[in-house]
């Protein structure tokens, strides 16, 4: 087997093949016959969780998750849902955004919705 983590990618976690849950769960000795609808694995810090279209499983994790979903929003739903907001940092910056976690400051010291011309 080669050393290369199949759960993390370059950009995060990615989603995995029903044939490679498949094999995860009969190596864990689990039932495969119906499909579960969500894996908890590492006691609960990753969840495969199983996609709406059956095709594939979505790689969820506190900070990120492999679904569509999340490309667009910061937290997806399989995260509010797997991983309270308890659970979760306060905020989470990508390395390398632009975005700052706490808002935009004005010119005058107070938050704005932007950057502003001084």
């Amino acid at each position: 087997m080669s050393g290369k983590n199949l759960l993390e990618g370059r950009t995060g976690p990615v989603t995995q093949s029903i044939d490679a849950v498949k094999a995860l769960l009969a190596w864990k000795g689990h039932p495969v016959n119906p499909l579960p609808a969500d894996v908890s694995l590492d006691n609960g810090r990753l969840v495969l969780i199983l996609s709406n279209k059956k095709d594939a499983y979505y790689t969820c994790t506190v900070a990120k998750c492999s679904c569509p979903g999340n490309q667009f929003r910061h937290t997806c739903k399989h995260m509010r849902k797997y991983f309270p907001e308890t659970a979760r940092p306060a905020a989470i910056t990508e390395p390398g955004s632009i975005r700052p976690a706490a808002g935009w400051i004005g010119p005058d010291g107070q938050r704005a919705n932007g950057p502003v011309e001084a």
